[in-house]
């Protein structure tokens, strides 16, 4: 699907810049001969030209009148938008640009359709990504200075993201209230999602224990297992021999984690496999190590994997913490929280995990204990975020349970709507894969503090009120904190934080007021519409279902948009390590926000990814030209009344126009502005501009006020302004502008378009005919190598069903000799000496 709609894109951007030149001195020779005469009345658009210093005067104006401030009070259904609060880790590249003004398309088209808009904005600044985004830029690690020094380094760094992270907001021309943004590190957000945390503590849902956890050596805390990415790295199988205690022989087992044979607990073969059924129940010896290990069979040993024998230690995988708890195996930790071996891994005592690799593989060299080595490329787990190759470790966390509501996280988000929606598919595979709780806590510092504190005396949790924001690690709890087991009042703070998800997952809660207001949250809830890239269905979009779920037994909002992910030129991800990152400015600055806004609308369909490409961003940059030329010459003339429009020529094009509306309304329902704009995109260039005020400029420019004249008139100011309005949620700045100059309206509270009857079958076949005869008379006047605006002396026959149109056919082409037939031909025009 994703090539299709590249491909089609693709075919009209290279056939208008091929047709580019020659469309635009032709309309060029066409506007020049009326726009010079000297009857014509002024444009009401001085300008010759739509320029980026209007745009910007225009986006100014908006933020300076605070166009964008939501109303609680305002009467309507209200529409919430829970907008992606951006990662602060660095400014949009140009994919991550066309996601969010995609999602202001659908928030102005909201607002154009009576709805009482909530488009919410705010910045995601806790987190994992962000300390380390900050260590590599200081060149330290964050136990390297005070926690106090650290947070500040965090907070200085966030604040001058934020700041190029707003301004592309403004430039895109967004309509967000940039004075009302909230921030998740914010006092007042964090102690939302600490009041969640103590309502779900003392629900039951979170609860503390010591078993094994994703651990990043380098990042020094816990991960959960939707912040495992899983890379494809070399590495080395070796082939090791394990002595059969029973019968003295020697099995081979093939590991790419030898460093781990102190750890090992079992020995297991697959039981469909014939050569090793002799084999169970008998006690292999680990090697070096002699510790003596039973041998069972178990079916998730792989047959065609090394050589079927699979060794089971603490930890290699999650298939091993699994297997340990099936098995009731006894775990004998290795690797400490820092990445290096313990006392228990024997003569690799100190050594990294890569060291010790490469140490026991010499030990076992020399021993004559490898049968062989084979290099592989093997599917490794590492953190998302820094990309290091995680271990397994034994680490007391906090946990929020996720694992006995998988059904009814199932069946809750069923009455979720998605779009597209195959999509639901996606989040239905993560819950399914879910085996382990989720792991809330994190030895780290720029995040939620854990609320919680311990008594002294017995160790018991104490867990505050809700009300505030808590910071343990440097304050004392409230004044009246009591131990409940032993009657204490001598606490130890806790110093760890909680994942950046158990923020960002309550975004759609807090923005409907949550905890602050109450009265606004029971008329909002639940939020309308979730936006975001496939690529968070199992972070952001399973924790947030998973937190509103446990807090509210509700949905967490009503629609899903999923969009694809922005790539460049050649269909990859931008990343600053493939030197492949674009960023938008440069473009904005060239050919205009609005420019960039319509590429992002029209380049691919919901869902799929879109490709990146300047000659397109020119190529809607042309548009916007053209749409400007148009708007300049229909504001030359009086708008009159809609029921002057008679002519049957004037309803054939607006009655198309009513069709393409009917696709545009039901393209911004599906949340998807792909097929409106380009719809609307073709109608105005290859219909409007190209045909009908073509055939309508005699009578506009006739300086009659006769009916015929009146109905152009009435006629071309309808269907502009019903472009404008159709097209103000993908091009706002420009249809912003043109609407207030011509009709001193602010487009932002105008209505939807609607009531334009849609064209019918019958005059859709004959306006197709008056579009192919208008197309074959302007081409053979190019065939002559006549001017466009010279009259043509050759005869020309028009089929029987185009005499309507006769008199405006007549005047557009001066047609000096012409002649209708009495009834209709194959060939619509014909030309004759």
């Amino acid at each position: 699907m994703h090539f299709y709609f590249f491909f089609k894109v693709n075919l009209k951007v290279v056939s208008l810049l091929l047709d580019l030149k020659l469309k635009k001195r032709q309309s060029h020779e066409k506007e020049q001969e009326f726009m010079n005469t000297s009857k014509n009345p002024k444009p009401k658009l001085e300008e010759k030209r739509w320029s980026s210093k209007l745009e910007l005067e225009t986006i100014n104006s908006w933020h300076e009148n605070r166009l964008f401030k939501f109303d609680k009070s305002k009467e309507g259904e209200i529409y919430s938008i829970d907008t992606p609060p951006p990662y602060l880790s660095g400014r949009w590249h140009v994919g991550g640009a066309a996601h969010y003004v995609q999602q202001d398309m659908i928030a102005r088209y909201k607002k154009l359709k009576g709805y009482n808009v909530l488009f919410s904005f705010g910045a995601d600044r806790n987190g994992l990504p962000i300390e380390v985004m900050v260590e590599r830029k200081e060149n330290i690690r964050a136990k390297d200075v005070s926690r106090e020094r650290f947070l500040e380094m965090c907070k200085s760094y966030l604040d001058s993201i934020e700041k190029e992270v707003l301004n592309q907001v403004k430039l895109l021309g967004m309509s967000i209230d940039l004075e009302n943004i909230y921030r998740t590190d914010s006092p007042e957000y964090r102690a939302i999602t600490q009041a969640t945390f103590i309502k779900l503590w003392n629900d039951g849902l979170i609860y503390e224990d010591y078993k094994p956890a994703n651990w990043c050596p380098r990042c020094g805390t816990t991960l959960a297992d939707a912040e495992i990415e899983y890379e494809e790295l070399p590495t080395e199988l070796l082939y090791i021999k394990f002595k059969i205690k029973e019968t003295n022989e020697d099995i081979t087992i093939a590991t790419t984690r030898p460093e781990l044979l102190p750890a090992c607990a079992a020995v297991i073969y697959n039981p469909e496999d014939k050569r090793y059924k002799r084999l169970n129940g008998l006690t292999a010896i680990t090697p070096i190590f002699n510790n003596e290990v039973k041998i069972v069979p178990h079916s998730s040993a792989d047959v065609n994997f090394g050589t079927g024998i699979v060794m089971i230690c603490s930890y290699g995988d999650s298939s091993d913490v699994r297997l340990f708890r099936e098995l009731k195996l006894v775990p004998k930790i290795c690797v400490n929280e820092d990445g290096t071996m313990n006392k228990n891994s024997g003569p690799l005592e100190g050594l990294s995990v890569k060291e010790a690799r490469k140490k026991i593989k010499e030990i076992l060299e020399e021993k004559g204990l490898i049968v062989k080595t084979e290099k592989i490329v093997h599917r490794t787990p590492t953190c998302w975020r820094c990309h290091t190759p995680i271990e397994i470790i034994v680490t007391r966390e906090f946990y929020l349970k996720q694992v006995e509501f998988k059904n009814d996280l199932k069946k809750i988000s069923d009455q979720i709507e998605f779009y597209p929606p195959q999509f639901r598919k996606n989040l239905y595979d993560w819950i399914d894969s879910i085996t382990e709780d989720w792991p809330i806590s994190r030895r780290r510092y720029y995040a939620t503090e854990i609320p919680v504190w311990y008594c002294k005396v017995c160790n018991e949790p104490y867990v505050p009120p809700p009300g505030r924001y808590y910071q343990p690690w440097k304050e004392n709890p409230p004044t009246d904190a009591q131990c409940k087991k032993c009657g204490s009042k001598e606490f130890i703070g806790e110093t760890r934080v909680l994942d950046t998800w158990m923020d960002s997952s309550i975004s759609q809660l807090f923005i409907i007021g949550y905890g602050r207001d109450e009265d606004f949250f029971k008329k909002a809830r639940p939020a309308t519409l979730r936006p975001q890239g496939y690529e968070i269905i199992r972070t952001w979009l399973y924790y947030s279902i998973l937190r509103t779920y446990l807090l509210l037994k509700d949905i967490a909002f009503k629609q899903v948009r999923i969009s694809g992910m922005g790539v460049d030129e050649k269909g990859e991800a931008m990343h600053k390590s493939k030197g492949n990152v674009v960023y938008p400015e440069v473009y904005i600055e060239k050919y205009g926000s609005d420019a960039f806004r319509l590429w992002a609308a029209s380049e691919a369909k919901l869902g799929s990814n879109y490709r990146f490409s300047e000659e397109k961003v020119k190529a809607a940059s042309l548009f916007i030209t053209k749409l400007w030329n148009i708007s300049r010459l229909i504001s030359q003339f009086p708008e009159e009344d809609e029921k002057a429009i008679k002519e049957k020529i004037d309803l054939l094009f607006l009655k198309q126009l009513g069709e393409v509306i009917k696709t545009v309304e039901k393209s911004f329902e599906m949340l998807d502005p792909f097929d409106a704009t380009n719809s609307l995109r073709d109608y105005t260039w290859n219909i409007l501009a190209d045909h009908y005020l073509e055939l309508v400029k005699p009578r506009l420019y006739s300086g009659e006020e006769d009916d015929r004249t009146r109905s152009a008139r009435a006629t071309v100011h309808k269907i502009l302004k019903t472009i404008l309005v159709a097209m103000h949620p993908v091009i706002p700045t420009i249809t912003f502008y043109i609407f207030q100059k011509l009709y001193n309206k602010n487009i932002t509270t105008e209505k939807f378009p609607e009531h334009i009857e849609p064209i019918n079958n019958e005059e859709k076949a004959l306006l197709n005919m008056l579009i192919e005869a208008d197309s074959k008379i302007w081409a053979k006047k190019k065939e002559l190598k006549l001017s466009l605006n010279s009259p043509l002396e050759k005869k020309v026959i028009l089929s029987k069903s185009l005499e309507p149109f006769l008199g405006d056919i007549k005047a557009a082409h001066k047609l000096v000799n012409v002649e209708v037939l009495n009834k209709d031909v194959p060939e619509v025009v014909l030309f004759s000496n």
